[in-house]
């Protein structure tokens, strides 16, 4: 099938919680690639992460639709509801949920230098184009990574996605813009009880529309 909707991204992580950085990052995005929107992929648990420290998942999306919010830019807990654990089953799944929708995986470059420890990363890089960002301290790391070695014949340029047509996968899309050193590790350090301004909100998934309760307190 010919993939002719919304030019999406998709940006996963724990958002513990969702800063100014993730929206732009998000909103470079979509006028880097013209993208018609991005979805935040409010992840349950990230396998690569220590659990410690995470905020409940209604704080995390309520934290990001505050940072999202009058951008083109949906949250979602969809991993939740598709009961998948790893990038490539979501992927996966949201393929064959959306079966129109052209989607691009957008991470970071400090992402891109730890990929080949992702569960199955070159079939990720088969089922998607993946655009990667600038962020301080990781592009020589990232280039010189082991799944830039496979992944950098497959350089092509942000314009290559314009036409439905041309959307294929692999395809490596490397951006280049002012990065933005914002991270949630600092706000966590400065404000460890940052998630109890949202104690209590049940929200409302922005791809689903199914509600997000917020656990007991």
């Amino acid at each position: 099938m010919t993939r002719r909707g919304p030019l999406t991204g998709l940006l996963g992580g724990s958002f513990n919680p969702a800063h100014g950085a993730h929206r732009r990052i998000s909103l470079f995005a979509i006028d880097a690639l013209d993208l018609d929107e991005v979805w935040w992929l409010v992840s349950p648990g990230n396998p690569l992460k220590n659990a410690a420290g995470m905020a409940p998942l209604a704080a995390r999306v309520a934290s990001a639709r505050a940072q999202a919010r009058r951008a083109p830019i949906r949250v979602t807990a969809i991993e939740r509801e598709l009961g998948t654990r790893y990038t490539v089953d979501t992927l996966r799944a949201l393929m064959r949920r959306y079966p129109t929708r052209r989607f691009v995986w957008l991470m970071g470059a400090d992402n891109l230098a730890q990929f080949h420890r992702w569960r199955s990363w070159r079939a990720i890089a088969r089922t998607m184009p993946i655009a990667v960002m600038a962020r301080p301290g990781y592009d020589g790391r990232a280039l010189a990574a082991p799944a830039m070695a496979w992944l950098g014949r497959y350089r092509r340029r942000a314009s290559s996605l314009n036409d439905p047509a041309n959307w294929s996968a692999p395809a490596l899309i490397l951006l280049r813009f002012d990065p933005d050193s914002r991270s949630a590790t600092a706000i966590r350090s400065a404000d460890p009880l940052w998630h109890r301004r949202f104690s209590g909100t049940s929200i409302r998934d922005g791809v689903t529309r199914h509600i997000i309760r917020a656990e007991p307190s």
